[in-house]
């Protein structure tokens, strides 16, 4: 079975099994470092347009949904066609922001994507979305990509993942992870991209927790999962994700877009009857 084969036939497991799944895209619009950077503009569409296109490209997920706290990013949602709902300004991530959706939209499985993301692969996401499917008792996925070069790897702006035999994680860091005394590009190190889906009884076990000492220290939440002993599925991917978290970071996505547009595309090829 083609690949495409594969998504239909799981889409129709889906249907069968009642499972349902949902995109939530977070956006709030006082980001410290670029504030209002949902509605950048990229091309002539704000950057949440962009992400909330892609993510409707799925084909495992019933709604696509943006949650915000500011009228503004609700009015363009509403504009260009996103379902909306609307949030409360105190939540501390977009995790507590996806889990007050789920208490007003009922669903199996929970998918966040971030906001930031104008370029996301549509791909990666089916492909987590899949992987939860076809693992049934795992609570929480996200997904991962190899890591290229040593700067990349050394890079506290960049957040690394070990796993175990399972493709369990077991740690995340901020740090170069697996120590290495000289970096290998021959081994398997992983970077971890911010996309995550939660079972629903996971995503409220989660908020409910109280943050944890390591989620202090390195600033990522996702360790308070690993503390508390939730089991979180790591999925490889090739999607190499291009965030904006300032203005200058606008520029880099439109060059790549242009990059994009000019690539040359495959033909399709007819075979002709004999």
């Amino acid at each position: 079975m083609d690949s495409r084969g594969i998504i239909e036939h799981s889409l129709a497991q889906n249907t069968r099994t009642g499972m349902k799944s949902i995109i939530v895209i977070p956006a709030r619009y006082g980001a410290t470092r670029f504030p209002g950077k949902s509605l950048a503009r990229i091309n002539g569409r704000p950057m949440i347009q962009w992400v909330w296109e892609a993510a409707s490209r799925s084909r495992l997920t019933e709604q696509v949904i943006v949650a915000t706290d500011d009228d503004r990013i609700a009015d363009v949602a509403a504009k260009f066609g996103a379902d909306v709902v609307m949030t409360k300004k105190s939540h501390r991530s977009g995790t507590d922001r996806m889990a007050e959706v789920a208490d007003k939209i009922s669903a199996h499985l929970y998918v966040n994507v971030q906001g930031d993301e104008p370029l996301l692969s549509t791909t990666a996401v089916d492909d987590l979305i899949r992987g939860m499917m076809e693992s049934p008792r795992v609570p929480i996925g996200t997904l991962a990509h190899r890591i290229e070069s040593e700067a990349e790897w050394r890079s506290p702006e960049v957040v690394k993942v070990v796993c175990n035999r399972h493709q369990e994680a077991l740690y995340f860091s901020r740090s170069p992870l697996p120590f290495q005394r000289a970096f290998d590009a021959k081994a398997k190190l992983l970077r971890h991209v911010g996309i995550y889906a939660f079972r629903a009884q996971a995503l409220a076990t989660f908020v409910s927790l109280k943050p944890s000492p390591l989620e202090i220290a390195e600033s990522l939440e996702q360790l308070r999962a690993l503390e508390y002993g939730l089991t979180i599925q790591v999925i490889e991917t090739k999607y190499r994700c291009l965030g904006v978290d300032t203005p200058a970071d606008l520029a880099r996505v439109e060059a790549a877009l242009r990059k994009q547009s000019q690539a040359p595309r495959k033909r399709k090829t007819r075979s002709r009857k004999k």
